[in-house]
């Protein structure tokens, strides 16, 4: 078996590849993937060689880890049967390549309890539950302890932002304020208000989520929470972060790091998708074939306006 996947070869250098597939065992799923997203957050810093030491990094590397596909094989023991529709959060099923994330290809071999059935009708849309899970997590803590107070200010209006502050409306909590400085990224609010910082006038928010992945930030956030307040990074930094000790002295300010997405907040997600709480409609703007994954990346790190580019693999099965 051979599976058709994007290559990352060196930083900013990308290939399509003819990579073989190792043969279903106990436990496994074959499937034929029908779309794959491209994050703008860590695959972009995979992209351009920013990405921090981590484990299993390293080049020639295959990206991914928003897939959605359906199961051609299942082993006897997974209790799936073929044709139904699931996400995939990456892969490791690739000899003589990197897999840290892996699932940027036709066709996957990976372990059944790592996938999620997922309804039909959601189609491409079924992708977008790792950036649901992520921002679901930030909140909920993986279900290991109590949820955390939701955010009333959130930084950064992309697909993660825009999930987040979904999720808080859907929580009946208060709406959130977020902040957005790209007039191309303002529009499409469902429950809540998108301002630009400098037109924002409060300083006495409780809790801030970072979503934005911007270190630069950090001093700007911590001055516009209460004393006793929480800052949320819930982006992802590839360089080191330092803030002024002072204001963050006098208001006794908190920080917390809220990391991936755990196995619990995916199921939890998927439920609030399934029965209509959470919305997904209106965050995937861009589509390519993955015959031409080369713009495709170029077009979701490069074009403001692109919140989710989606490669689709229908050429390549």
């Amino acid at each position: 078996m051979r599976s058709q996947a994007v290559v990352f070869n060196s930083p900013k250098q990308l290939s399509l590849q003819a990579l073989d597939l190792p043969e279903l065992q106990a436990g496994q799923l074959d499937v034929a993937v029908e779309y794959s997203g491209i994050s703008t957050g860590t695959e972009r810093m995979l992209w351009d060689g920013s990405m921090p030491p981590f484990p299993g990094m390293g080049y020639p590397l295959v990206p991914g880890y928003e897939t959605v596909g359906r199961v051609l094989r299942a082993a006897d023991d997974t209790g799936m049967q073929a044709g139904q529709r699931v996400f995939v959060p990456g892969a490791n099923c690739f000899a003589g390549v990197k897999s840290l994330f892996g699932g940027a290809a036709s066709r996957l071999v990976v372990t059944a309890q790592k996938v999620v059935p997922v309804a039909e009708h959601l189609g491409a849309q079924s992708l977008l539950l790792a950036l649901a899970a992520t921002a679901y997590h930030a909140v909920s803590g993986g279900g290991q302890q109590d949820p955390f107070a939701p955010p009333e200010l959130i930084i950064g209006h992309g697909v993660m932002g825009r999930l987040l502050a979904r999720l808080t409306v859907a929580a009946g909590m208060p709406a959130p304020t977020v902040w957005e400085t790209q007039l191309e990224r303002s529009g499409g609010a469902e429950g809540y208000t998108v301002l630009k910082p400098q037109d924002d006038p409060r300083r006495d928010y409780q809790t801030i989520y970072d979503v934005s992945g911007d270190g630069s930030l950090l001093n700007s956030m911590i001055q516009r929470l209460r004393p006793g307040g929480e800052l949320v990074l819930a982006g992802f930094y590839n360089q080191d972060l330092s803030f002024a000790y002072a204001p963050a002295f006098m208001r006794e300010v908190r920080m917390r790091i809220a990391a991936e997405w755990k196995r619990p907040d995916l199921l939890a997600v998927n439920e609030l998708v399934n029965t209509g709480r959470l919305s997904l409609d209106g965050l995937i703007t861009h589509t390519q074939p993955s015959t031409q994954a080369g713009s495709a990346y170029e077009t979701a790190f490069g074009d403001v306006s692109c919140l989710k580019m989606i490669l689709d693999w229908s050429a390549s099965a």
